[in-house]
Parts: structure tokens; C-alpha cells; sequence
């Protein structure tokens, strides 16, 4: 056995290993669940904004968050809330405005960078395993540069925010006056979700203390920050909540607005 005293001065000792790595979990299950959760929704979300109908239910009020606002001239009557000012092309969604600002949001969330990082790109899938690629630039040059645009993209998100909280406000106000029902409870729920990712974000964390020297000369600020803070943690969480609450709302709207169920009414 050579000893340490054999070594030329200032070698080091490696072990002969082939394998990429000595990880014996099923480290790439949570890429790999990453991949097709993200797929699935996207796939389902990106039918559902081409399909261009079931997005309304005019009895109720109910109308889908993949359509709000509805601004071309396609939107069904009563749908379109601000005005319908963009041609009814099929290749534009009838919420062409907040759509675009949406999927930035998300894509560059500090979160989701993590989760298509390593599940679509490989980099790295796992902790302990090496990256998929041979060199790395991190996020230096486009199109990655544009993930400094995050925080802007969140000022939108919070407007969005408002305008899928005044749809679930106005869902209460049917034709018939005030009536409360299942979808209701669909709709506030989805917004609860939205408002709690929406806060949670890091940019949004930034904006209300990330500037401030003295907490202690701040403490409405302050509070707000540790109960941003609190959410922020759970900031993953809630980002795969959303995706849940989207779809469902959106599926929900669809079924009532398609006749294939009936809404539950429990008042009017």
C-alpha cells in the first residue's frame, strides 16, 4: 500500500470512478415528474386558448381566466369587458393582451428557471450529477439575459391579478341579480391561489423591503415584508397550486359553458 509519504509533493489522490455519478435514489424522478407536469399543462392550456369557445357562461357571469379579458372581435356577447379592439384571427387568443405577460411571468420566476433547468435542460437535473451540457454561461447572454425582466413582468402579473379578481367579483351579478354557486367558489379559490403566487414572488418580496436600511423605521412595511416573506417560502408550492386552480377553473367554465354539467346553485 503506498502511503501519503510516497506522494510527489502537492498530488492528490483520485478515485478511479467511471460511473457519472454514485447516486443509487431515483434522482431523476423529480425531473422527470418536472417534465410531464409542465408539459401536460401547456399542451392542455395552449388547446384551450386556440379552441376559441366554451370560455363564457353568460347565465352565470362565469368566464375563464384563459380568456380574460376577451378583446377580439371573435368574444362571444357579454364576454368582452373592456372593449373588443383586436381582429378575430384564429391565431390570436381572444385574451391576447394578458396572455404574453402571463407566460413571461412564469417563465422567468425564479422558481420555474429552476424547474426547466433541470428537468428540460438537464442543468443539472439533480444534486451530486453532472450537468447536461459541456459549458455553462449562466444567464449572460439571449436569450437568457431577458431574465432580469422579471420584476416588470410582475407589475403586470399584479394588474392581471385585479382584472381575474373584478371577473370573480362580477361572476356574482347574473342577469337574474345576486346568485352565489359552485363556480363561484371555483373562481374565488383560483384567485386566492393567484394573489398568493402573484405576493409571493422574490420580486415582489424586493419591492417591499428589499431597499429599506432600518426596519425598525418602517413597521407597516416591515410587517408586510415578513408576511411576504412567509409566502415566499412556499413559493414553490404555490406556483404548482396555480397551474392546478388555472386548470380547473378553466375546465369548470368549459363543462358549464359546453352543457356538459350543470352548474350548482345555491342562491338564484
Amino acid at each position: 500500500m503506498t502511503s501519503t509519504a510516497t506522494r510527489p509533493r502537492g498530488a492528490r489522490a483520485r478515485a478511479a470512478i467511471a460511473a457519472k455519478t454514485l447516486r443509487t435514489d431515483r434522482w431523476w424522478f423529480a425531473p422527470l415528474i418536472t417534465v410531464v407536469g409542465l408539459s401536460a399543462w401547456v399542451i392542455y392550456a395552449t388547446v384551450r386558448v386556440f379552441m376559441h369557445k366554451w370560455y363564457w357562461v353568460d347565465q352565470y357571469h362565469y368566464l375563464t381566466p384563459f380568456y380574460s379579458p376577451c378583446v377580439t372581435e371573435r368574444c362571444v356577447e357579454g364576454s368582452s369587458h373592456f372593449g373588443s379592439f383586436l381582429p378575430g384571427w384564429w391565431i390570436i387568443p381572444d385574451a391576447a393582451l394578458t396572455l404574453p405577460f402571463l407566460l413571461l411571468f412564469r417563465l422567468t420566476c425564479y422558481y420555474y428557471r429552476k424547474a426547466y433547468y433541470r428537468s428540460f435542460w438537464l442543468s443539472p437535473p439533480a444534486c451530486a450529477v453532472p450537468d447536461g451540457h459541456q459549458s455553462y454561461s449562466g444567464e449572460t447572454r439571449f436569450p437568457l439575459l431577458g431574465q432580469n425582466l422579471h420584476r416588470y413582468f410582475f407589475y403586470a402579473a399584479a394588474i392581471i391579478s385585479l382584472i381575474n379578481t373584478w371577473d370573480a367579483i362580477y361572476a356574482f351579478h347574473s342577469p337574474e341579480g345576486f346568485g352565489f354557486g359552485l363556480g363561484n367558489i371555483v373562481l374565488l379559490v383560483n384567485v386566492v391561489m393567484l394573489w398568493a403566487y402573484t405576493i409571493s414572488c422574490h420580486s415582489c418580496r424586493h419591492i417591499i423591503g428589499g431597499r429599506l436600511k432600518h426596519f425598525s423605521k418602517h413597521p407597516l412595511r416591515y410587517k408586510a415584508w415578513t408576511g411576504v416573506s412567509w409566502l415566499n417560502v412556499r413559493h414553490m408550492q404555490l406556483a404548482w397550486i396555480t397551474l392546478g386552480t388555472l386548470a380547473l377553473t378553466d375546465f369548470y367554465v368549459m363543462a358549464v359553458a359546453a352543457k356538459w354539467i350543470t352548474d350548482l346553485r345555491f342562491i338564484n
